[in-house]
């Protein structure tokens, strides 16, 4: 059997490999650090290939950069040895949720989500640090020892996570920044789909900045909006000039690919009842005729219509044929279908005549089923959402107000509606979660409309100020707060919908699903062993590979991410032949970490014809039982992937 790799994809080389389809004349050897002998390209021979002329020299372009870009590119194209690790406890509804709560750093969940969830991410919103002095950004440079680290930022958590304050004596004031944005939204990118979208809030501070990266990222032709958010209706920030305004970016990961969804038109704006209510729903009105100009005009539309006293009215109103460009909107043979099914409507007023055709709420005007709606506005205004809001939603959950200016639900779920109001089974990421408002947003959602929308949250636990509310209460730092909140907005959500006398259980529906999946980010389960000759002796070949503190589920965990299992798959605990056996996916992976495994565990696990199987490289229980491994499966399952750990 194969080893698991323990650590994502080097993505170097997957473009490496892309590149030597389209130009094999461009790959050359060099070698590594360690003296061996890997690929590489020729990048002058590259160059050649995607240039029609060579000119020598630098040569002056149109580029975005800054101190370190370099570097923050290598960053995005690191591979990782981490891994996420289950925490039951912290969870709600564990076995049976889709939904998840990562704790870490953000860029290394990034990696290890983009191993399962490459390309399956409708909808992703960020509110990332504003950079407004006070924010603490991450610390990406790997290579510092401890000791730097500390100096640099002053501070480190318990679990090691990376934070340094950024202030604006900071001569690297935006190149921190940039250079903490830049490889994650590069990664971010890769687990948006097609076609999906990213929100992210900004301010002022770094709005040109986060422009250009995205424009670089995503592509200036996949840039939709700059939504204007009126945050406050007062005060805000500013002497000169009030600032009451946030700005929130729009890109598409293929602007072609993304239809957004318009916002339900309402009661104000069919008002009108016939007959046909219950099946076309209510309706407006609207002119039949309009006046045309140049390419516009169609004489094929320019004809006349018999008025119930028996009149003839051309477009513009005239009795007769009007030379001034007007048109019906209709042709001779839709209108004689209007009028058979009642879709048009007839008006005098004074003595002349008005032709009107009824534009239903359900139906469109060849009598179809349909969604009337209206695009939404690059333009949200105080009185749809602010953050006093989210301030009150805080204090109903939880008394006190744990975050400062919190983005409301109300701002979340215009932006759902926006993006994934139709698709309700869609994934929304949110790799800055805060106060987790994306999550009560998405289960708010479903709630009201029956959706099963599933969400992914990423939070750095970064502690609470001591003399802050949240502290006091005894939440010590933010993913403390974040995961009360939902447990709390989940339970209020469901509590109200019981009030309204709405059964979120019953008929088609699948139960609302309030729960989320914990995971913690961590170092690899395997152990670091490293041996000079003088050191080894035959008592090491019987060392256990795995970290004394991890458990079986952590080493599930990890299969499933190395074997892009989505981590909020179905996990079933079974035991076959006496040994505990870990079912994914129903039986799509199965693994067993247990010792002395023998031929009747394997038989058995084997006869399941799971697609992949795991097993920990010192389960078997002896010489024999190992010789006959492969001949099991072979036998009983040939087609089985197996992996050891």
């Amino acid at each position: 059997m194969d080893k698991l790799n323990l650590q994502t994809h080097n993505i170097v080389d997957e473009n490496i490999k892309k590149i030597a389809e389209l130009f094999p004349d461009c790959l050359t050897e060099r070698l590594d650090e360690n003296g061996k002998p890997e690929v590489a390209i020729d990048f002058d021979q590259l160059r050649q290939e995607l240039s029609k002329d060579i000119i020598e020299g630098p040569e002056e372009r149109y580029q975005f950069t800054w101190p370190d870009k370099r570097n923050a590119i290598r960053l995005a194209n690191a591979p990782t040895t981490d891994t996420l690790r289950p925490c039951r406890e912290e969870s709600v509804d564990f076995d049976n949720t889709q939904n998840l709560y990562i704790e870490g750093d953000n860029l290394e969940v990034l990696k290890l989500l983009r191993e399962n969830y490459l390309g399956k991410v409708k909808m992703i919103y960020i509110d990332p640090p504003y950079n407004t002095g006070n924010d603490f950004v991450y610390n990406d440079d790997f290579a510092q020892t401890t000791s730097d680290y500390v100096h640099n930022s002053g501070q480190e958590d318990e679990e090691g996570n990376r934070l340094v304050v950024n202030t604006e004596s900071n001569g690297r004031f935006h190149t921190d920044w940039l250079n903490m944005i830049y490889p994650r939204l590069k990664v971010a990118k890769d687990l948006l789909s097609e076609d999906g979208v990213i929100f992210i809030s900004i301010d002022d501070n770094e709005l040109k900045n986060l422009e250009n990266v995205c424009n670089e990222i995503f592509g200036e032709a996949n840039f939709v909006a700059n939504m204007i958010w009126q945050s406050t209706a007062g005060s805000n920030t500013g002497t000169d000039i009030v600032t009451v305004t946030e700005n929130i970016l729009v890109y598409t990961k293929c602007r072609s690919k993304f239809e957004f969804d318009g916002k339900i038109t309402d009661d104000e704006t069919f008002s009108l009842v016939d007959e046909y209510v219950d099946v076309r729903g209510k309706y407006a009105l609207d002119k039949m005729d309009r006046r045309r100009v140049a390419g516009h005009y169609s004489e094929a539309l320019n004809f006349p219509i018999e008025m119930p006293d028996g009149s003839s009215r051309w477009p513009g109103g005239t009795s007769e044929r009007n030379s001034e460009g007007w048109n019906y909107l209709w042709s001779k043979t839709k209108v004689k279908w209007g009028l058979d099914n009642g879709y048009i409507v007839f008006k005098k007023s004074g003595s002349e005549w008005n032709v009107y055709n009824k534009r239903y709420a359900r139906v469109d005007n060849e009598g179809k089923p349909c969604e009337r709606s209206i695009p939404f506005r690059n333009l949200i205004t105080s009185d749809q959402s602010n953050t006093a809001q989210g301030t009150a939603e805080q204090r109903l959950l939880f008394d006190f107000r744990p975050f400062d200016f919190p983005k409301p639900t109300t701002l979340l779920n215009q932006l759902l509606l926006t993006a994934v109001r139709r698709n309700k089974n869609s994934l929304i990421l949110d790799f800055f979660s805060g106060s987790a408002t994306t999550a009560h947003a998405v289960m708010q959602l479903n709630a009201e409309d029956g959706g099963n929308r599933k969400f992914i949250l990423v939070q750095l636990p970064e502690e609470t100020v001591e003399d802050s509310e949240a502290y006091k209460a005894g939440y010590k730092n933010i993913c403390e707060i974040g995961k009360e909140r939902i447990r709390r907005a989940g339970k209020k959500i469901v509590e109200e919908q019981k009030a309204k006398q709405t059964d979120l259980f019953s008929g088609e529906k699948k139960p609302l699903d309030i729960g989320f999946r914990v995971l913690k980010l961590d170092s690899s389960n395997m152990q670091d062993v490293y041996y000079s000759p003088e050191q080894f002796n035959e008592s090491l070949l019987f060392e256990d590979n795995i970290k004394h503190d991890r458990t079986d589920e952590d080493l599930l965990f990890q299969a499933m991410i190395e074997l892009g299992i989505e981590l909020s798959a179905k996990i079933e605990k079974r035991e076959i032949a006496g040994k505990t056996v870990w079912s994914v996916a129903e039986g799509y992976l199965m693994a067993c970490f247990d010792k002395d495994v023998n031929e009747t565990a394997i038989t058995e696990i084997a006869r399941q014809h799971p697609y992949y199987f795991v097993l920990r490289d010192s389960s078997l229980a002896t010489d024999n039982v190992a010789d006959n491994f492969e001949q099991i499966w072979e036998e009983y399952s040939k087609e089985t992937v197996r992996r050891i750990i």
